[in-house]
């Protein structure tokens, strides 16, 4: 199986995933990584990708999640995966892809961006991102945690979903 973090920029994504993979030992991939140096000049510079911009990207992380469920892995991911699309072409990678929403308010959002340092998205693309966010459809495997709460609560309730699923459990 396999765990999408997703979320807008600021949410907490990369910390709950990052904490959920190495709890599992899974493989763990920071969808950022993949962007081709033209997205991330483009981000930096303020402007808002397009799909055009992501489809490539997101092909990319479907083939990572491919490899590594043709080797019997699951893996954990951090990526925005802001539309129904986006994700579609997610799971494109392999047949079970759960998404893990990281979900708030646009205050809590701009609270965490604004304290935040050291990453190429402006906070002022965070509008942008907000109006393409497609919460979860309820066909959609996955769930919404809440951003208000600790990155302690937030990683164990992930932990639960996964384990519910997986049947791993004390992870």
């Amino acid at each position: 199986m396999h765990f999408v973090f997703m979320g807008v920029s600021g949410s907490g994504k990369t910390s709950v995933a990052e904490r959920v993979a190495g709890r599992l030992g899974s493989p763990f991939a920071e969808a950022d990584d993949f962007h081709p140096e033209a997205n991330i000049r483009k981000m930096e510079s303020g402007v808002p990708l397009t799909d055009e911009d992501r489809g490539p990207w997101l092909r990319e992380l479907a083939r990572w999640i491919g490899e590594h469920d043709a080797l019997g892995e699951s893996t954990v991911m951090a990526c925005s995966a802001l539309k129904r699309d986006y994700r579609d072409l997610l799971r494109a990678g392999a047949l079970e892809v759960h998404f893990l929403h990281l979900h708030g308010t646009e205050e809590v959002i701009w609270e965490r961006l604004d304290a935040r340092e050291g990453h190429f998205m402006p906070s002022g693309l965070l509008l942008s991102q907000l109006e393409t966010l497609e919460r979860l459809d309820p066909d959609e495997a996955g769930r919404e945690l809440d951003v208000r709460d600790d990155l302690d609560t937030l990683t164990s309730q992930a932990l639960e979903y996964v384990g519910e699923r997986t049947g791993v459990t004390g992870v």
